[in-house]
């Protein structure tokens, strides 16, 4: 049985009472708000392991509490699952931008956002376990037991989606990726994310590292390699 504590975000009270039900069935603890603003507040006032996310809420929209929990050196290891009507590509690659860790769309399956919930946090625990050897590679360095990026001998402050793309690259630095495999390396299969949100991913990891995003490079028609030494 699961005991991690789950924050539902839904203005629905009818769709919080159902995944309310359905997460309390396979073991989860889980407590539902309504808005924006209450999130915040028991984000900052109780323990959470994940928080499912409307985008659409009242006052504080989604997107927002999202920026604010990934902000925040308190909650920023919180994962994030959001859960909206808003399926546009737009909406997924902002999102991922902001930090969440998966994106599912209305009308949705109960027993789909439990596995996706119990997706997100095996790979959280797996990503706590694993070895914690760093990668070097010219001026970078990458701690992944610390889930820390140093360019130069300074942080660089990156998204969970982030450091995990530039972790998968990295590890085996002159293969080619297409954004497929990139997508699967980090997400696992059949993750509904567009070519284009993994371009936008590399382009905003490029811009945080500086010059050291010339490790990244395009393969024209192929993906993308992490550059060797």
């Amino acid at each position: 049985m699961s005991h991690e504590k789950i924050l539902i975000v839904e203005d629905d009270e009818d769709i919080v009472e159902l995944v309310r039900y359905n997460l309390s069935k396979d073991g989860f603890r889980p407590v539902g708000v309504t808005s924006g603003e209450d999130a915040m507040k028991k984000l900052l006032n109780e323990h959470f392991d994940l928080v499912l996310l409307d985008l659409m809420l009242p006052g504080i929209d989604g997107l927002e509490v999202c920026r604010r929990i990934k902000e925040s050196e308190k909650l920023r290891s919180i994962s994030i699952i959001m859960l909206t009507a808003k399926g546009e590509e737009s909406d997924i690659v902002t999102g991922l931008e902001l930090g969440a860790d998966d994106y599912i769309v209305k009308p949705f399956s109960p027993k789909v956002v439990i596995a996706r919930i119990r997706s997100v946090l095996r790979r959280r625990q797996s990503a706590a376990t694993k070895g914690t050897e760093p990668v070097t590679i010219g001026d970078l360095v990458i701690h992944p037991g610390k889930r820390e990026v140093i360019v130069r001998g300074e942080p660089v402050d990156l998204t969970n989606l982030e450091f995990m793309v530039l972790y998968f690259l990295a590890k085996k630095p002159g293969w080619v990726f297409s954004r497929y495999q990139i997508v699967e390396g980090v997400r696992g299969d059949n993750y509904p994310v567009t070519d284009r949100s993994v371009d936008v991913l590399i382009v905003g990891l490029r811009r945080k590292l500086g010059d050291a995003g010339n490790c990244i490079e395009t393969v024209r028609g192929a993906g993308y390699r992490f550059k060797e030494e």
